[in-house]
């Protein structure tokens, strides 16, 4: 199951709502979304619902046990935290083990058809740090098995993130206030990215796969892997949005997974405002406690973004693409003074290439593949085609919105909305409100409006981030 489907929508949503209002107790509301989680987890991954508890049942018992025995609570975090690592290892990564291996020594192996668990690179990197905070002393314990369930399981951010650390939401299950404003900021973040998703990334994903062919030409390559770049930004973010916001509808409030990260002037700048969360979990989880800054800093870099490529996939591509970003960090940190004397404008248009290039390394699994994408990029293919030409026209309208959405204008246009809310109410605060809450509505109720048109009949769409 999808957020951005009619189900999700119309059907498991609403009733989740209703049943999770209707009990008054924090330990009911706490039970349904935990069977919520449970059913929505097991609705596209039934056997894997098993795995998702065994996890959560080792790992709250992996704390508890570090907590009661202080004496060997590091050799305890050590063998959970391989534990972990083995599970994820072995449902994401034995395929592409026993492929290589296969290769290079020619031995004709078939890579084992193990079906990768939805999700499980949020809920292990999640269990990881929870159990890295207990160590540290920067957690208690937690006492309650199905609280901690809870925070493994909770569905808003199951699939796809954020990331959350258990620290954020610690005191939130135990006791949270379901606000009437948090809730209608949840709706209005959910109805965004469902926007999001449904009404920009799936129809930039339709001009990528008609572009990014084996017959493309230079402009529909280039166009095409722009149309790329704004497909996965609005995909991933979309989900992040419908988190958070469902997140606050239900009294959790969860960190932000983006800041508008391609008006980012720089590298360094773009990956502090792409993907937070897990850039925050490799900081503090990873590159602090090797060193860091202070010593071998280099080394940690390169195990850093090793470990971020290889993350996003079961592919020699995306380790090649964490490399790829390692070299340009590096070179950036190298040449910051001569970086600093360039135009901000230049720098972002720099920016943004060298982004364009990373985002073909990460949409090519397949070598030979990319190879020839980057021969077409570069002049290897006819530059322009009536077909593609015609693609790009009718797509233009769609870039536009794309760029636009891209930028700090939806979110000044939100200001602008609540600032002519005040002044048509100024001496009214009331009246100010309900301008500004009917006006938030129409709004809410027109996305959801298109979105539903947008989804019925097409066909299954899921989040690109799902597979990581």
């Amino acid at each position: 199951m999808v957020f951005s489907s009619l189900l999700f929508l119309y059907v498991f949503f609403p009733l989740c709502l209703l049943a999770y209002f209707l009990v008054p107790s924090i330990k009911g509301k706490n039970a349904v979304l935990i069977a919520a989680s449970l059913v929505f987890y097991a609705w596209g991954e039934p056997l894997y619902v098993f795995l998702l508890v065994a996890v959560a049942a080792v790992n709250y018992g992996f704390g508890r046990w570090m907590e009661y025995n202080r004496e060997a609570k590091k050799t305890l975090l050590i063998v959970a935290v391989s534990l972990n690592i083995a599970c994820l290892a072995v449902f994401k990564y034995a395929g592409l083990f026993v492929q290589t291996v296969s290769d290079l020594f020619s031995l004709g192996w078939s890579a084992p058809a193990i079906a990768l668990p939805i999700g499980i690179s949020f809920y292990i990197f999640q269990s990881i740090s929870y159990l890295a905070d207990v160590y540290r002393d920067d957690v208690p314990a937690q006492k309650s098995f199905w609280r901690f369930l809870l925070y493994i399981s909770l569905f808003p951010q199951l699939i796809a993130g954020p990331i959350v650390r258990y620290r954020e939401i610690e005191s939130q299950l135990e006791k949270r206030e379901l606000q009437p404003r948090r809730i209608f900021y949840g709706a209005l973040r959910f109805c965004i990215g469902l926007g999001k998703k449904v009404l920009i990334a799936n129809y930039a994903g339709k001009v990528v796969a008609m572009l990014l062919t084996p017959n493309a030409t230079v402009t529909g390559a280039w166009f095409g892997m722009v149309m790329f770049a704004f497909e996965i930004y609005f995909d991933f973010s979309g989900y992040s949005d419908m988190a958070i916001g469902m997140g606050h509808i239900f009294g959790f409030q969860y960190a932000e997974n983006f800041d508008l990260p391609y008006t980012a002037g720089s590298i360094t700048e773009f990956w502090r405002r792409w993907h937070i969360s897990l850039g925050s979990f490799f900081r503090d989880y990873v590159y602090i406690p090797m060193g860091g800054n202070r010593r071998h800093q280099i080394l940690n870099l390169l195990v850093v973004w090793s470990l971020t490529g290889i993350w996003h996939g079961a592919s020699w591509n995306f380790l090649l693409w964490g490399l790829y970003f390692f070299v340009l960090l590096v070179a950036e940190k190298k040449l910051q003074k001569m970086l600093a004397r360039i135009p901000k404008w230049l720098c972002h248009i720099g920016t943004l290439f060298l982004l364009l290039i990373g985002w073909t390394v990460f949409y090519y699994t397949d070598f030979p593949q990319m190879l020839s994408a980057f021969k077409t990029m570069f002049g290897g293919a006819a530059a322009y085609t009536q077909e593609t030409g015609a693609v790009m026209l009718n797509s233009l309208p769609l870039l536009l919105v794309c760029i636009l959405g891209s930028t700090r204008l939806p979110r000044m246009a939100g200001l602008l909305l609540n600032g002519v809310a005040a002044a048509e109410g100024a001496s009214n605060v009331r009246w100010r409100e309900v301008v500004y809450a009917v006006s938030v509505t129409v709004f809410d109720l027109a996305i959801l409006a298109l979105s539903t048109v947008s989804l019925v009949g097409s066909t299954y769409n899921p989040f690109l981030y799902f597979r990581f």
